[in-house]
């Protein structure tokens, strides 16, 4: 386990950052409170984040309903401790000196509320084991 000696940057990246990144990044925020700064981008944003993983989220408590995509920034990408990535291939960018993820995840677009309960339970799971990576404990 790495312990960071700040309060850590994550960023949650993929292609329009209205499903998985939303869907990390409300996770993380869930269960980090204020102990980890969270970003979230994609290299070609969407127009709004994905109705069904608004609502599998709310499922679970957490209200991604607010958040609007975005692409990432340069700035939040060189402050970040993790880089995620979720799918945005090639147009992921690499900053060397940082810790890459990749997690491979179906894409929540277009798919019924039912294929994105598993796909957020795992999102879910993964957010927890970074955070006990960071040595920050998961809020129950």
């Amino acid at each position: 386990m790495a312990v960071m000696p700040h309060r850590p940057v994550v960023a949650f990246l993929c292609v329009h950052n209205a499903g998985r990144s939303q869907m990390a990044a409300g996770w993380m925020r869930h269960l980090a409170d204020d102990r980890v700064e969270v970003a979230s981008g994609g290299s070609d944003p969407a127009a709004e984040v994905n109705p069904a993983a608004v609502a599998a989220m709310a499922e679970v408590g957490i209200d991604i309903a607010g958040e609007r995509p975005a692409r990432w920034t340069e700035e939040t990408l060189r402050r970040a401790d993790v880089i995620v990535t979720m799918g945005c291939g090639d147009a992921c960018p690499v900053y060397p000196g940082k810790r890459y993820l990749d997690w491979e995840l179906p894409d929540p677009a277009g798919r019924p509320l039912e294929e994105v309960r598993p796909i957020r339970d795992e999102i879910g799971r993964r957010v927890r084991e970074l955070l006990v990576e960071l040595g920050v404990e998961p809020r129950a």
